[in-house]
């Protein structure tokens, strides 16, 4: 999509004087998957925060640029892995959260089409309290995608979920993210495998780019050369710094 640029990130950051990642370069590739993984506290989220424009506290001296040459500003959403859903609001007014806070006037068809994609419809009326784990994911996926962003930024959205509504989720974001620049920060080398275009393996000395498997997104769990590239980074978690 023209409207989804690849984007480069460069630099080293600290926080309060302490260091958190030495220069690194990170591309992310347009209109694709690009996953990173690495141990807790390397910085992953640290550079997802700083892509977001969330780094505030953060010293950052580097550069981050897009393939078009424009702003991030208002081309971005992030999903975390927490849903932070308001749980006075049911899921319609979870989804138009965003355009209620900035004033902007709310497409309502287009959030009720949303929450069909997203399978809760039987439970548009319904607040948090109400819906399992994997159904508020998919209220904060469907958040995400009424923002309507090129470029979508990912935060470990689905590690909090059981093993098969964790596959149900990530087909579901394959299909709806079709086209957008999108930067998954992930612990699980399945999940990398399943849905990278570009997969880094990010450590004290850097990232490591890994070769994902020839297939397209999004892959079967079980296909040799899936199961195949968990097990290189898996490996490769383990054995590097």
């Amino acid at each position: 999509m023209s409207n989804s640029p690849a984007l480069h990130f460069h630099g080293s950051a600290a926080i309060a004087g302490t260091s958190i990642f030495d220069p690194l370069d990170l591309d992310i590739a347009a209109g694709k998957w690009t996953c990173l993984l690495g141990a807790s506290g390397v910085g992953k989220t640290t550079v997802l925060r700083l892509l977001a424009g969330l780094g505030d506290h953060i010293d950052h001296v580097g550069s981050i640029k897009t393939s078009d040459g424009q702003s991030l500003a208002g081309r971005i959403s992030l999903m975390a892995q927490t849903d932070n859903l308001m749980p006075w609001l049911d899921v319609f007014d979870n989804i138009v959260i965003g355009s209620r806070l900035r004033g902007d006037s709310i497409d309502g068809d287009r959030a009720e089409r949303l929450i069909a994609q997203v399978g809760l419809a039987a439970h548009r009326h319904k607040k948090p309290n109400a819906l399992s784990g994997g159904q508020r994911q998919r209220v904060a996926l469907a958040r995400t995608l009424m923002e309507g962003r090129p470029i979508v930024l990912l935060d470990e959205p689905f590690s909090a979920l059981d093993a098969k509504i964790r596959a149900e989720m990530q087909e579901l974001a394959a299909g709806l993210f079709a086209g957008k620049t999108v930067c998954l920060i992930t612990h699980d080398p399945g999940e990398a495998a399943r849905l990278g275009d570009v997969i880094f393996v990010m450590n004290a000395t850097g990232l490591h780019s890994v070769t994902p498997p020839s297939s397209p997104v999004i892959r079967p769990y079980d296909a040799p050369d899936v199961l195949a590239c968990q097990g290189q980074l898996l490996r490769l978690l383990r054995e590097t710094p």
